[in-house]
């Protein structure tokens, strides 16, 4: 049996709206799950090591629901392009690189490096359409010790001549290639990757599905993000009453035995927010990116009140920071003004809910995880801001603020996932 306990200033989110902080406790890991917290060890743990980080604040591990591992070697690069023409004209010749598996290590070496120190535990990823490439992505991630969910992207038409699969069926042939060569990793987990319905033809979707079916892999998509990128998507499925509606008719959108990430839903109409939340689809809300390809600003709140299962993606590299603290910050400045200028009814979201969609909102999608409550799995994150002094006493909500919207994540110097120390 491995247990440990951790001793600092404990904070996380038991609702959306509020912060449970106990300053001076004790949360305690107990074979990759807590234990509780306590503000003194009881008897049956008096012997059991104490991680001290006295004076620290000690939060849980971070979710990314959204980013694309590949996007990370240029990221804060074409960031005047919006959506469509920024994909043509420098992500799809970029991960094009990937065919080159010395690229693709030394590019995926930096990614797996720099998500491994930074605040997030759990992260669910794209990788590109190349098999080598993304089965050297797990590899690299399964050591780190992350808890992830990668994909190898399905794309079969609208691509360039260097990145685009030749058929449908070429397509499905990888992908169970690429299912058999990872059956090992343990950590880092497949997860099936349309990389969205204007790149893959019907006979693609359809054998994705039948493959979703057959495995109970859960499934990625991005779904609503851009204006232009709905109406390409109403041109090729005119039958379908709208972008959520598309995929659902071919039956990768939610619901019993499919568990789905979408990303963005920046223009995600009332039709299509109700069917999200009826087949239980998670949102990756992805603040950074929506402002830096133009895309519009989500409306956060609403998705939040009508009880939507969200959480929050970096989606680097339309994102340019892979730090979820900072999409935190970025999701309650992007909500000021869509309350300013779009909707007064919508109120900013708070730092709380900010704080929920980050590790319990987000966690959701791998279980009972972004909370120190008994039973759910052990991530940690213990946070030092030594190095951001302040000449009057502050509470640890106010020094967790502080850490947010610096994006201070110099300040993580020990992370857990599931239970095992990272550093």
């Amino acid at each position: 049996m491995r247990i440990f306990a951790i001793k600092g200033d404990i904070i996380f989110s038991e609702t959306p709206q509020t912060l449970t902080i106990r300053p001076n406790a004790y949360a305690v890991c107990e074979d990759g799950l807590c234990a509780g917290v306590f503000d003194a060890l009881p008897n049956r743990y008096a012997a059991i090591p104490v991680h001290d980080c006295t004076g620290r604040l000690v939060i849980p591990g971070l979710t990314d629901l959204h980013a694309h591992a590949p996007q990370y070697a240029f990221r804060a690069l074409g960031m005047d392009m919006e959506l469509l023409d920024w994909l043509d004209r420098q992500a799809f010749p970029q991960e094009a690189r990937y065919a080159d598996q010395d690229y693709a290590r030394a590019a995926y070496t930096l990614f797996a490096d720099d998500l491994r120190r930074s605040a997030t535990t759990r992260a669910v990823l794209f990788g590109t359409l190349h098999v080598p490439a993304t089965l050297t992505l797990m590899a690299l991630l399964e050591q780190t010790g992350l808890v992830t969910r990668v994909g190898k992207v399905n794309m079969d038409r609208n691509g360039t001549d260097d990145l685009c699969e030749p058929s449908a069926a070429q397509s499905l042939r990888d992908t169970r290639r690429w299912l058999d060569a990872c059956s090992d990793f343990t950590r880092c987990r497949p997860i099936l990757t349309p990389r969205f319905l204007p790149s893959c033809t019907d006979e693609l979707m359809r054998g994705l599905c039948a493959l979703q079916r057959e495995t109970g892999l859960p499934v990625q998509s991005h779904l609503s993000e851009n204006q232009g990128e709905i109406a390409w998507v109403k041109e090729l499925c005119p039958d379908a009453q709208g972008y959520g509606d598309a995929y659902d008719r071919f039956g990768l959108f939610g619901g019993d035995g499919c568990p789905t990430v979408m990303a963005h839903c920046v223009w995600s109409d009332e039709a299509e927010r109700a069917l999200m939340r009826e087949r239980g689809v998670f949102i990756a809300h992805c603040p950074q990116s929506n402002t830096n390809l133009s895309s519009g600003a989500a409306p956060a709140r609403v998705l939040l009140n009508e009880g939507q299962r969200i959480g929050l993606g970096s989606d680097v590299a339309g994102g340019a920071h892979l730090s979820i603290l900072r999409a935190m910050a970025d999701a309650i400045q992007v909500s000021k003004l869509h309350w300013r200028l779009n909707d007064p009814d919508a109120k900013p979201l708070t730092l709380p809910e900010a704080f929920w969609m980050a590790t319990r909102g987000g966690g959701a999608f791998f279980g009972r995880v972004g909370a120190f409550e008994p039973g759910y799995e052990f991530d940690a994150v213990v946070l030092d801001d030594a190095a951001l002094p302040c000449p009057f006493p502050l509470t640890p909500a106010e020094r967790l603020a502080r850490i947010v919207y610096l994006a201070e994540d110099r300040a993580v110097v020990h992370k857990y996932a599931a239970g095992t120390q990272l550093f």
